[in-house]
């Protein structure tokens, strides 16, 4: 009886050494090389620079797909030509932007994107939460050509795990936008 009173107290005395205090969360602490830049070369009615670490697929009806293998996403660019539908195009645009309130926790644009030189006019949105895409924007030149962009990641939607990741890629996609030249303005 003695022995089991003695690992009792010992039990007592050590457990109860402070507070219990609950452990931080970890985060991966990814970095990714700065990216260089090259024109993509395939035919399209619209060029624009790409990091040299993405690989180009061609797809049917002048659309591509940016395929980043390291981080397992892609960014694919769906192309429309302008035939006194620029309206309707936009409408879908920003629906397929909407679509994703269901599982986002905020969804913000930037401001809207004016090259006036080359003609483009967009914009970008940001998608915070688990939802299928964390970055699209749009650009035209409100007379023929209407593009538009999104990032997938190959996975299961996981925000916090894919968040470095989407900045990584949200720059190439501002270079996208930024570096965009329409065909007939070569």
């Amino acid at each position: 009886m003695y022995r089991y009173l003695c690992v009792f107290l010992m039990m007592i005395f050590v457990g109860c050494g402070g507070e219990a205090l609950p452990k931080p969360k970890a985060y991966l602490s990814l970095q990714y090389e700065n990216p260089t830049y090259e024109r993509i070369t395939v035919e399209r009615p619209y060029s624009f620079e790409v990091s040299k670490k993405a690989q180009v697929k061609t797809l049917p009806k002048n659309w591509l797909k940016i395929r980043y293998p390291e981080l397992k996403a892609s960014v694919d660019i769906t192309y429309r030509p302008v035939d006194n539908n620029l309206k309707e195009l936009l409408i879908e645009a920003e629906k397929l932007v909407f679509e994703h309130t269901v599982k986002a926790d905020n969804i913000s644009n930037t401001e809207d994107y004016i090259n006036e030189e080359q003609k483009v006019y967009g914009k970008m949105y940001f998608i915070y939460g688990n939802a299928a895409s964390q970055v699209q924007f749009h650009v035209t030149d409100s007379t023929e050509h209407f593009l538009k962009a999104s990032l997938f990641f190959y996975s299961k939607p996981n925000f916090d795990s894919v968040l470095p990741a989407v900045d990584y890629i949200k720059k190439d996609m501002i270079k996208m936008m930024e570096t965009l030249k329409w065909k007939n303005m070569d």
